[in-house]
């Protein structure tokens, strides 16, 4: 198939573009959000970049939404109407904000352009009204067994944490950072202070895997996102989890992967134990693999979308 979408998250499109499939990724003048291209990352051929303004006419067999401003954007550039003149999906990595349980979905009144969750909690939160929707869980490209945990540190991976501070729980760092060193990754991180948290910055992801994988432990923090990327791929590495018990974290890690709860008088322990026992370290991390593997693993996360697709098609 063709198939039209942008490049909004890198390590979801890293796995989507695997598909075998040719993604054609729209690029602008300024390589801004609207268009940002390949960024430069090693992916397929099958990954092609196309100027925005030469996508009208463009053969394309379907689109792959991610931002309701895309709707206006597929009909202006490639003169077709998502959903009436081209087979489309909305891809919806995000909780529903402002309220939980009451956020209708920008697609909710439509019945022609099937809304995919990337998790069962953001399906069953969001208000989806007429529109069909379907869950095709985050799929990773394995980067192997790589820990050693060889440094008694902790590692958590926050994009903007002091832009979203409580949202993704940068606001705890520093609890655990008083009984642990905390490195912290991420975009926007340079800025942030806490006891005991060293920012480390947006490493590219060849340096970033080895990175974490020789601290201890994971540690998720967020009270109010979708399922990060990084900590299946934390998981994928072999790493042990502690995780504050939000959104679909209890379910993504596992039993006997790690500590997963909402009280800090748990968790803070938890990183403290696990950083003193290397032993329990390695073996939860190695269930942690497992479990991510089975649940995470890239060749579901390909299938479950060539079966909806070949649907969207049929």
């Amino acid at each position: 198939m063709r198939l039209l979408l942008w490049h909004v998250h890198g390590s979801w499109t890293t796995a989507f573009v695997r598909s075998g499939h040719t993604c054609l990724l729209p690029t602008v003048e300024d390589r801004g959000p609207w268009g940002r291209g390949r960024c430069g990352r090693d992916w397929p051929d099958t990954a092609v970049e196309v100027p925005h303004d030469r996508l009208r006419g463009a053969d394309v067999d379907a689109v792959v939404l991610q931002r309701p401003e895309e709707l206006d954007l597929i009909e202006r550039w490639l003169g077709r109407r998502p959903g009436t003149d081209v087979p489309a999906v909305y891809v919806e990595h995000n909780t529903p904000r402002e309220h939980a349980a009451t956020t209708r979905h920008p697609l909710a009144g439509r019945d022609d352009i099937p809304i995919v969750h990337v998790t069962h909690f953001n399906e069953l939160m969001w208000d989806n009204g007429i529109a069909p929707t379907v869950v095709i869980e985050h799929g990773v490209v394995d980067p192997g067994h790589r820990y050693t945990g060889e440094l008694p540190r902790a590692a958590a991976l926050i994009n903007e944490p002091v832009r979203r501070n409580r949202i993704v729980g940068a606001d705890l760092l520093g609890a655990f950072g008083e009984v642990v060193p905390v490195d912290l990754y991420g975009i926007g991180t340079e800025g942030f202070t806490a006891a005991g948290v060293t920012p480390v910055g947006d490493l590219p992801q060849e340096r970033l895997h080895p990175h974490m994988a020789r601290r201890r432990v994971y540690l998720h923090t967020a009270r109010w996102t979708s399922l990060g990327l990084s900590l299946i791929e934390a998981m994928h590495l072999g790493m042990p989890v502690v995780a504050v018990d939000s959104t679909e974290a209890a379910t993504a890690v596992g039993e006997d992967a790690g500590v997963v709860s909402t009280d800090l008088t748990r968790l803070v322990p938890a990183v403290r134990t696990l950083c003193a026992q290397p032993d329990l370290a390695a073996r939860l991390g190695k269930t942690a693999r497992e479990h991510a593997l089975a649940r995470f693993g890239l060749d579901t996360f390909l299938h479950r979308w060539d079966v909806l697709l070949d649907r969207l098609l049929s």
